[in-house]
């Protein structure tokens, strides 16, 4: 029995902008709209944990450099998180939740040629991301994004070790939040 009334986990890490997962994408791991590219998420199969070796498989040797960067950030003592990886059987895919104590901080998905970062703001809380010293594109595409439910969606497609700097600028404005 279909559940179309229903959101699944990845609904609310994924949908951003103008475009929504749908069923039929969905399944195939592709998502398609005539703005953007299409996308491919990787780490499919339950039975194969992400381990380090098989990030590295899938994500290449330039960008697992910046996995590992990105990994060794958030779980120095600086912000002391905690990343959990589980598979998902409602979106059939690996996914990263990024903690701090009990707080999810960030979303972590790993897509064909880059890495996936979704973070979740209220309409009270979201106001903060305008006055962050991160680059204008993220802003602009974070005051375009449609909302997920009465959440507010920043999402980073990272590729680049520099893109880390905008990263960590926006945990520590996540974590600054009650």
């Amino acid at each position: 029995m279909e559940r179309k009334d229903k959101k699944t986990t990845f609904d609310y890490c994924y949908n951003r902008n103008d475009w929504k997962l749908r069923e039929d994408h969905f399944l195939t791991g592709k998502y398609e709209n005539q703005n953007i590219m299409t996308e491919n998420i990787l780490l499919r199969d339950s039975e194969i944990n992400p381990t380090d070796e098989v990030l590295e498989n899938a994500l290449g040797k330039d960008i697992f450099q910046v996995y590992e960067e990105l990994i060794k950030i958030i779980t120095d003592v600086e912000f002391e998180l905690k990343p959990e990886w589980n598979f998902y059987k409602d979106g059939k895919a690996w996914l990263c939740k990024v903690t701090y104590k009990k707080k999810t901080i960030f979303w972590l998905s790993i897509w064909e040629n880059h890495i996936k970062t979704g973070f979740y703001f209220t309409e009270k809380t979201r106001l903060g991301i305008f006055s962050l010293k991160i680059n204008e594109k993220i802003i602009q595409n974070f005051e375009e994004a449609k909302t997920v439910g009465k959440l507010f969606p920043l999402v980073l497609d990272i590729d680049k070790k520099r893109q880390l700097e905008d990263l960590k600028e926006i945990i520590k404005y996540k974590k600054s939040l009650k």
